[in-house]
């Protein structure tokens, strides 16, 4: 696949994941319940931060610097402020993968992952993956509240 052609999976699933957290209660944003640790907000977080760190500063050199253990910890922001980033984000993987050469596609990622090498198309497929894996259970909790 082409650059292009992930930029408009991501630009896509950034648009169906501001309308999960639009569609929060802002109450029940950052509830857990059972089984579940992770809360709609913290998993956007990490979604946000997974992007703008591999994406952005891996290869958009944004230099954006990523707080991992944050991304589960922090609670209570702002569904404006959480909407607000999903917006920045959406636009800052546009600007990154429209400048993105597509030879870079079957190049090395940037940083290893899984223990070896891989392109930097295999490393954006599992990432396309990993969001679709957290917007399914942002969307799960949403309908549990």
């Amino acid at each position: 696949m082409t650059p292009q052609n992930y930029k408009e999976l991501f630009a896509r699933e950034l648009d169906n994941l501001h309308k999960e957290i639009s569609a929060f209660d802002e109450s029940k944003l950052w509830s857990i319940s059972g089984e579940i640790k992770n809360s709609a907000g913290n998993l956007c977080l990490h979604l946000l931060g997974n992007i703008n760190h591999n994406i952005g500063a891996l290869l958009g050199k944004t230099g954006y610097v990523r707080k991992r253990d944050d991304e589960f910890s922090l609670k209570n922001i702002s569904k404006e402020k959480l909407l607000a980033d999903i917006t920045t984000t959406k636009a800052m993987v546009e600007n990154v993968l429209n400048n993105l050469d597509p030879a870079e596609m079957q190049k090395n990622f940037p940083t290893e992952m899984f223990g070896k090498p891989n392109s930097t198309e295999h490393i954006l497929s599992y990432f396309f993956g990993h969001f679709m894996y957290h917007l399914g259970q942002i969307n799960y909790c949403r309908r549990l509240t």
